[in-house]
């Protein structure tokens, strides 16, 4: 399971890292940073580092889940590593000053998601994350099943950031750009996974 733990979360940050780097590219370059060679490196600079920080946030509760999904695979009671994801949870959200009940509630929703998936994926036979997909899923609906189900559950941890945050143009846009990115990136995975 050690080898396909550490595909699984390769295959996320990848995933991360394209998500991010979707959202930055759509977002126009501004006339000073054509003009000015020091300001498009501090842009550069800047997306560098909202790029980094959108995939270690990304990464925290998939990271959770997939720990979590190793360990009950191995033998440790699920319910009591639950407890265990919802405290760290709570404490991520905590330091992002960004929790409440409502989003706290949601994002177990997308991990309990996540554990059901990463531990099929854990228990499956391939070399590659695709392979391993197509290994625990057998065909692309059950796959695009799994995967609406998570996209509605992550729609809800949007709607109580946004609860939380108080709604702005600028928070809703955000929200939506990284929606539609990470839509088109698992539609072409889904593509690249049951191509034949």
């Amino acid at each position: 399971m050690r080898k396909e733990y550490d595909i699984i979360l390769s295959a996320e940050e990848e995933f991360a890292r394209a998500v991010a780097l979707g959202v930055l590219v759509t977002k126009p370059v501004s006339v000073w940073q054509t003009l000015i060679p020091f300001m498009f490196i501090v842009g550069y600079l800047r997306r560098g580092s909202v790029d980094r920080l959108y995939v270690k946030n990304f990464m925290f509760p998939r990271k959770m889940a997939v720990d979590a999904a190793l360990d009950i695979n191995s033998g440790e009671n699920r319910e009591n590593r639950l407890l265990r994801v919802e405290e760290a949870i709570k404490e991520w959200l905590n330091s992002l000053k960004l929790y409440s009940h409502g989003l706290h509630r949601n994002q177990m929703e997308v991990i309990a998601l996540l554990i059901e998936h990463y531990s099929r994926l854990l228990n499956s036979d391939g070399d590659t994350y695709n392979s391993l997909v197509k290994s625990a899923y057998n065909n692309r609906e059950n796959y695009k099943a799994f995967l609406s189900r998570l996209s509605l559950a992550e729609k809800e941890v949007d709607r109580a950031i946004i609860e939380k945050l108080g709604e702005t143009e600028n928070l809703r846009q955000r929200l939506l750009a990284e929606q539609l990115q990470v839509e088109k990136r698992r539609n072409m995975d889904v593509e690249e996974t049951f191509s034949d």
